[in-house]
């Protein structure tokens, strides 16, 4: 193997996995995890909730479907480094107009191939998601081919310098900076919004409001630092946050907006980062979780319907909230009234999705949105438009 095409994946307990050089050459350091989806890789890359982590695809063989403008989530690349088993040569696809390798390289993505995914995956299993770092080319020191001890103290010195993903406070770096509308698609192209619906990004994926709209929704995008006197000057029938990375725990601006929308009792949904931020705001805690839920193929139990769905995942974090019935919510003695825990994970029991009893709120950790699938959560989308219209009708009745 040729030192320049060389690369080296270091973790920060000093575990080293040597492979080739993928993608960018260079350097990048970040949370190390994986994600089990056997496809949709391009929406992986493409979703802002991988931003700062360094993504390993545990299916071997990646980038055998190429890329294409119809997939991503977003207008970029997020993953800070990906790591692969074995490379697709060349793209065999009808719809694929680049090569995934060519598209990592125009945006700078540092990745490696050739590495032991399985290996890797167990480690990180058992140890944790930590943090971690790429070097290839000229990132490279004298010698790394070798693997001598000062060369590995090196780079894991360079990992262990970099910032704990735990404390990330990281919504304001993938959010939209200006309000956009997303308007009625699709049957409801040019009729009057059946609802409005005011979108806080947190890290949104175009997913989103491509299913709201395609419901007859028109959807108001807000930046993730929007007042909620800016959410209320749409005169919205329902309010939602997205998926975004970073820990909970430092949202403190975009929970107490929360807490102002619930005051009101305007309807809200949220996913995933959306969901931990619901939590905060009923008072309960989050935590992190060891290595966390990555992958489209997560078993869930609706408790509500006592079905099991096969949902996509992507979080880090988790709700610490009672699981075996209704609880009042902590937050100034029981403001919010009683919720319930309406969705748990058939994996390890955690908490996957949040219903007010009271209010007109609920949530859910996982992924209905995904756009490489599955789909079995799909209902949560009308499920959120009945709430409006029924919150609506109620009012209506009421005035």
């Amino acid at each position: 193997m040729m030192t320049e095409e060389m690369a080296l994946l270091v973790l920060e307990d000093g575990q080293v996995f040597q492979g080739t050089a993928y993608g960018y050459r260079g350097k990048t350091v970040g949370e190390i995890v994986f994600s089990t989806g056997m496809t949709g890789y391009q929406e992986t890359l493409t979703d802002p909730s991988y931003h700062k982590q360094i993504v390993v695809q545990t299916a071997p063989h990646i980038g055998n479907t190429g890329v294409n403008q119809q997939d991503p989530e977003s207008a970029q690349i997020w993953v800070a480094g990906y790591v692969v088993r074995d490379a697709a040569r060349r793209a065999s696809n009808w719809r694929a107009d680049g090569e995934l390798e060519d598209y990592l390289r125009d945006q700078q993505v540092v990745g490696i191939s050739g590495v032991d995914t399985r290996a890797l995956t167990r480690h990180i299993r058992e140890r944790g998601a930590m943090r971690a770092g790429i070097f290839s080319g000229s990132a490279l020191p004298a010698g790394a081919e070798y693997l001598t001890t000062p060369v590995v103290e090196a780079l894991v010195a360079i990992v262990q310098a970099s910032p704990q993903m735990e404390g990330a406070n990281l919504t304001d770096e993938v959010s939209t900076t200006e309000m956009y509308v997303v308007e009625p698609a699709g049957d409801f192209a040019s009729k009057e919004p059946l609802a409005r619906v005011a979108a806080l990004d947190l890290g949104l994926k175009n997913r989103t409001p491509y299913h709201m709209s395609h419901l007859g929704m028109q959807v108001y995008v807000f930046p993730a630092n929007a007042t909620f006197e800016d959410l209320k000057s749409v005169n919205p029938d329902g309010v939602f946050f997205s998926n975004g990375p970073g820990d909970p725990a430092t949202a403190d601006s975009q929970v107490n907006l929360l807490r102002a929308v619930l005051d009101a009792k305007i309807p809200y949904f949220g996913i995933c980062f959306g969901n931990q931020l619901l939590g905060r705001a009923l008072g309960y805690g989050t935590y992190k979780l060891g290595y966390g839920h990555r992958g489209v193929n997560q078993p869930v139990l609706d408790r509500t319907t006592g079905k099991v769905e096969i949902t996509a995942h992507n979080h880090g974090f988790a709700v610490d909230a009672p699981t075996t019935g209704a609880s009042v919510a902590p937050f100034e003695n029981g403001r919010y009234g009683n919720v319930e825990v309406s969705h748990v994970s058939l994996n390890d029991g955690v908490v996957e999705g949040l219903r007010c009893l009271d209010l007109p709120a609920f949530s859910v950790q996982y992924h209905p949105e995904a756009a490489a699938g599955p789909h079995d959560a799909a209902y949560l989308f009308p499920r959120f438009l009945e709430l409006m219209q029924k919150t609506a009708a109620q009012e209506a009745n009421n005035a």
